[in-house]
């Protein structure tokens, strides 16, 4: 079972940037550990993709690329795609996605789809 994971500094509480980092850019600390998080966030921007240019996703264009901000903390932001069933000219900012793991090309990739229990 896969699961999300973010490092979060045990000094400040606040959860770092990815990708991991050395020390936490809000204090300065070098206490970090990985910390999973609950994987709900909402959509903070998106665009269209109509030329793949990542290798596994040439079956997939048209898709939809995501920066999400997750719950755990503002302003933590996510880059990944929109996955599952989704109206494109329905798609807001604001809107409630959750997290879902799909391997492709030999890895599992945390991808997020709109959450419609939210």
């Amino acid at each position: 079972m896969s699961r999300l994971v973010l490092q979060k500094c045990a000094d400040c509480g606040r959860y770092a940037q990815l990708p991991s980092v050395l020390v936490c850019g809000y204090c300065g600390s070098e206490d970090l550990h990985w910390s999973q998080v609950s994987g709900r966030a909402t959509i903070y921007s998106f665009t269209v993709v109509r030329q793949a240019t990542t290798r596994g996703f040439d079956d997939d264009v048209p898709y939809v690329v995501v920066s999400v901000e997750l719950a755990e903390q503002s302003g933590l932001l996510m880059v990944t795609n929109l996955v599952g069933e989704y109206d494109l000219d329905r798609l807001e900012v604001g809107q409630p996605v959750i997290v879902v793991f799909e391997r492709r090309e030999g890895a599992t990739v945390p991808q997020f789809r709109l959450d419609c229990d939210a």
